[in-house]
């Protein structure tokens, strides 16, 4: 097994486009990271959910915001974090872009998490 690894995620990485969204992931030795791009726009509820099949988001995240503004609702709190600002968010949320610039986000999950 490796000891080190550096991957990028424009050439190693696996992409998929969904409505407002494009996301980028690597697999790495015992985690993975997340490249999230959101447009203007984009909001969980009304552009993942209908995928997810879920009401609100349910999935853990820890990232880190690189450019533009998010705002997350959870349990009646609503929370906005920009570039420059490390996250951590559990399930049960709903999340949207705020102003006219993309959201650019690296998220990480892994056995250490």
């Amino acid at each position: 097994m490796a000891n080190i690894v550096v991957k990028n995620f424009d050439k190693d990485g696996t992409h998929s486009q969904k409505p407002h969204a494009s996301v980028s992931v690597v697999d790495l030795i015992s985690a993975k990271a997340t490249r999230l791009t959101v447009e203007p726009g984009w909001r969980w509820s009304t552009d993942i959910a209908p995928l997810a099949g879920t009401k609100m988001c349910e999935v853990y995240h820890l990232g880190f915001i690189a450019s533009g503004t998010i705002t997350v609702s959870h349990s009646g709190q609503e929370v906005t974090y920009s570039a420059g600002e490390v996250y951590e968010i559990n399930p049960g949320h709903d999340a949207w872009v705020v102003g006219t610039t993309p959201a650019v986000a690296y998220e990480f999950a892994g056995s250490w998490a």
